[in-house]
């Protein structure tokens, strides 16, 4: 009999679970196994779908119908366009803001304000792509503040978010100019401030506000809405605040 209740239960517990799926900025990849435990931890009936890339990549494939419920952008840029051509439910609000860090493999005098790019020793420097990524985009724009663009323009890479990116700093450049939070991961927790990584002055770049998104088509879905909830909670706040970014 018992063997015959745990089985009517395993079996209404898969009937009544829900999956959801959320398009996830690729900064993000970093923190998002631990917000989906806590989240998972609250709402176990629901399965949690993540896509992970670059923003303005996945806002391109939720203009042309990709089946996503909710988009945590690194920006503001693309989820208020999202709004604007009325394919979210209202406008978006900011869960985190991001930074900015100058990163290598080897030790490097490395610097806050980027000035020491323009050395010889550096003949390869990562970036994520200024037109769809956000990072990307507040890279470039710390490299033209501190006056160092155009002396370095010709020893950029790109890479098409910031997690490939980091990819990039680890294997084919000498330096990386990428987010804050992919330090906070077993991989990256050898690595030292002053040593192979410095903060880039923020003063040099705009604040990295990140937006996030429900999108119409999980208006009345209500995991979505506890997702979205979720984001914005002080529990959620704290996840992202050990992730290195500040929260409003």
């Amino acid at each position: 009999m018992r063997s015959i209740v745990l089985t009517l239960l395993l079996f209404s517990t898969l009937l009544s679970a829900k999956e959801i799926t959320i398009a996830v900025a690729a900064n993000v990849s970093y923190a998002i196994d631990e917000i989906k435990a806590a989240f998972i931890k609250e709402h176990p009936e629901t399965e949690v779908h993540v896509i992970v890339g670059g923003s303005g990549k996945l806002a391109a494939q939720i203009q042309s119908g990709a089946p996503f419920g909710l988009f945590m952008s690194a920006d503001m840029g693309f989820p208020t366009a999202l709004y604007e051509a009325n394919l979210s439910v209202k406008r978006p609000k900011v869960y985190a803001e991001g930074a900015l860090i100058s990163f290598s493999v080897r030790p490097k005098a490395l610097s806050s304000t980027l000035k020491t790019l323009t050395s010889s020793e550096f003949k390869r420097i990562a970036i994520a792509n200024p037109k769809t990524a956000p990072y990307g985009k507040a890279a470039a724009e710390a490299l033209k503040n501190a006056g160092v663009y155009d002396a370095v323009h010709s020893k950029l890479v790109y890479g098409e978010s910031i997690s490939q990116t980091l990819s990039y700093a680890m294997t084919a450049a000498d330096v990386g100019i990428i987010s804050k939070s992919a330090l906070y991961t077993p991989m990256m927790k050898q690595y030292e401030e002053h040593l192979h990584w410095e903060g880039v002055d923020p003063s040099l770049y705009h604040p990295i506000k990140q937006g996030i998104v429900l999108l119409k088509a999980a208006e009345n879905e209500a995991e979505y809405c506890a997702f979205y909830d979720f984001i914005l909670s002080d529990e959620g706040a704290q996840i992202f605040k050990r992730y290195g970014y500040l929260v409003p």
